[in-house]
């Protein structure tokens, strides 16, 4: 397979929905789950309110990770995009890195590195 171009997404949110964890039937641990963002940006020169809410998925040690999370906590997540199925463009992140901004997770973090 070609590698195309680059795919790196990272976005400051709410995690507004962690689902049930599940194992792929090679054994890996996969978690689904939603993060929301809502900032102030600058487009064209007019400042405006952006929102959204991204479908996540978090493989391995970062499903085990997020499963750890509680709703409402802040989170930076970095990872690459892809669509959620072949029926589904949708877009849904792939989790590389997660760090939690506050609560009870504040300072925890994971990535591809470990």
């Amino acid at each position: 397979m070609q590698d195309t171009g680059s795919n790196s997404f990272q976005i400051d949110g709410v995690l507004t929905e962690i689902g049930a964890l599940r194992y792929s039937p090679g054994g890996v641990p996969v978690l689904a789950g939603r993060i929301e963002h809502r900032s102030k940006q600058v487009e064209a020169g007019v400042p405006r309110e952006v929102g959204l809410e991204l479908s996540v998925v978090a493989v391995g040690e970062k499903a085990s990770l997020l499963a750890a999370a509680r709703l409402g906590c802040s989170a930076r997540i970095t990872g690459f995009l892809a669509a959620k199925s072949l029926r589904s463009r949708a877009p849904v992140l792939h989790i590389d890195t997660i760090e939690f901004l506050e609560g009870t997770n504040h300072g925890i973090q994971a990535s591809n590195e470990a």
